[in-house]
């Protein structure tokens, strides 16, 4: 994850996820994952937004290319499809169990770098995890940010993507 010497983020940073978004970002712990045009694609997210709220999203994909195609896979029904693999396949369902696990590991580092506990959530990750699949954004928010081999399906979920990056940053910021 990138910062600034202070822990925060760059305001250059800030500026291109606030256009990526349309809206200015909530309770960014730090750049999770840079897309290879420069621009951060994934968020590292306090477990609790400003206003005291608990957010379990700790991984959240901000390019809007990215976002897109990967709506496009979920109306498909890749998610229910992923899911019946779960069920069917004991050691997909046990890398989806290891990377649930990774998921919480790094909220709960969040957490104390922060001083957010977040108890409401505990054993809560995201997108579906450890027994389904709920949310494919996720799943690419945390194989971005925790690498490829942390979570088999959002590792599936890159290699659909292809690469979004290529036609040249998403937003332009100075």
């Amino acid at each position: 994850m990138s910062t600034d010497d202070q822990g925060g983020i760059e305001p250059r940073d800030e500026r291109a996820i606030e256009a990526q978004l349309g809206r200015p970002p909530r309770a960014i712990h730090a750049v999770g994952h840079r897309c290879p045009c420069g621009n951060p694609d994934v968020v590292a997210t306090e477990p609790r937004l400003e206003d005291g709220t608990p957010f379990p999203t700790t991984f959240y994909l901000t390019c809007p290319r990215a976002a897109s195609l990967i709506g496009t896979l979920e109306a498909s029904g890749l998610m229910r499809e992923m899911t019946d693999r779960l069920a069917e396949d004991e050691q997909l369902a046990a890398g989806y169990r290891r990377a649930h696990e990774a998921y919480l590991a790094a909220r709960a580092e969040i957490a104390r770098a922060s001083g957010h506990s977040v108890p409401e959530i505990d054993g809560v990750s995201a997108g579906g995890m450890p027994s389904r699949v709920k949310c494919l954004h996720v799943l690419a928010g945390q194989a971005l940010a925790q690498g490829r081999g942390t979570n088999p399906l959002g590792d599936e979920v890159l290699d659909a993507l292809g690469e979004w990056w290529a036609a040249g940053p998403c937003v332009e910021v100075e």
